[in-house]
């Protein structure tokens, strides 16, 4: 530490365990958060689990309890808080009403601290007030409940996560490891965010929304899928792509294949495209030299207004402020104004229809 430097303290991360909770939950921003470092090997994130109650075990849906060691106390400590699902809710999904002692412990947490929540954890933020005119997202399956409790919410319950500036929301389960790779993502840039999915074993960035997930007639085996045009069009996303080109590659009508493409990615063939250059777009920007206008034409954008209007509408900043973030080696979207972004991109890219 230089003369003079303030002391290094990572951004804290309290994870809130309720009773009920599934373990696998508890377990990802553990796994995603605790494995990021500096350049000096310094963690970016310390990350405590912490209960409404004095320390001491919390129920699981499993058959084994948790020992949680940090009381409420933990959460005026964080900069972020996270709360995972929990079968366990009460009045919290049943009338939208947080109990005394949850509503305690959420009073602890200080203003500007970020907030996230994965799958029915969304119903804690909620009752809170915390989602009151915003956009959030739960699992599926919990969606329309979500929304009739709720009303002053906007439910989204195709996207696999929503990131609404200081409140975040996932889907069910596994979309809990994509909302916390995108914190990551947001607070330190895409290689950071790349390297933990790596150790991880997961996509750093996963296609589409909740709706292939969604339980739909078993499709016949025979039929061809269109993995064989989404490598195809990868490989010259630097190229003019239409959406007949694709069709092609897997010998299909247009019409055809964008209702496979639906099926099996959850969004539309333009959508799916516009996401790919974008995050071509933001690697480049991040760990290249070359200049916006190159950029833009490699990405397949064609021009750098056409690339600037797609991260303005993806990631709510542009190339120049994206590459001033995280070519800094310091960049945190959370303190510093970084992207927000669904989870996934809603416009489609040129050449090809949404």
């Amino acid at each position: 530490m230089r003369p003079g430097e303030p002391p290094y303290r990572p951004h804290r991360v309290a994870v809130l365990a309720l009773d009920g909770l599934l373990p696998f939950e508890l377990g990802i921003p553990h796994r995603i958060f605790g494995r990021p470092k500096d350049a000096e090997g310094r963690p970016l994130y310390e990350v405590v689990t912490c209960s409404v109650r004095p320390p001491g075990p919390v129920e699981t849906d499993a058959d084994f309890a948790v020992d949680v060691a940090n009381g409420p106390e933990a959460l005026a400590t964080a900069d972020t808080v996270i709360v995972p699902a929990s079968y366990e809710l009460g009045p919290v999904f049943e009338q939208g009403v947080l109990t005394d002692e949850l509503a305690a412990a959420l009073a602890r947490i200080r203003p500007g601290t970020r907030l996230a929540s994965i799958c029915t954890g969304v119903y804690v933020l909620a009752a809170a007030g915390f989602l009151d005119g915003r956009p959030a997202t739960t699992h599926w399956a919990d969606a329309e409940r979500l929304q009739r409790l709720f009303p002053r919410i906007d439910v989204d319950p195709d996207v696999l996560f929503v990131d609404d500036g200081d409140v975040l929301t996932s889907a069910g389960v596994a979309a809990g490891i994509d909302l916390c790779l995108h914190m990551v993502r947001r607070d330190h840039g895409t290689a950071v965010a790349n390297d933990v999915a790596r150790r991880t074993v997961v996509p750093p960035y996963r296609d589409g929304g909740q709706a292939q997930y969604i339980e739909r007639p078993v499709p016949d085996p025979q039929q061809a899928t269109t993995t064989a045009a989404r490598a195809w069009a990868l490989g010259r996303l630097h190229e003019p792509i239409q959406l007949r080109d694709m069709a092609e590659q897997e010998a299909m009508s247009v019409r055809t294949f964008t209702r496979r493409f639906r099926e099996e990615v959850g969004i539309s063939p333009g959508q799916w495209l516009a996401q790919q250059r974008v995050e071509r777009a933001r690697h480049l920007l991040e760990s290249s030299d070359l200049s916006v206008d190159r950029i833009a034409r490699d990405a397949g954008f064609g021009t750098a207004q056409s690339m600037r209007q797609h991260l303005q509408a993806a990631l709510g900043v542009t190339p120049t402020a994206y590459r001033r973030t995280f070519r800094t080696g310091g960049g945190r979207g959370a303190e510093s104004g970084g992207p927000d972004v669904t989870g996934r991109a809603a416009h489609g890219p040129i050449g090809v229809p949404s």
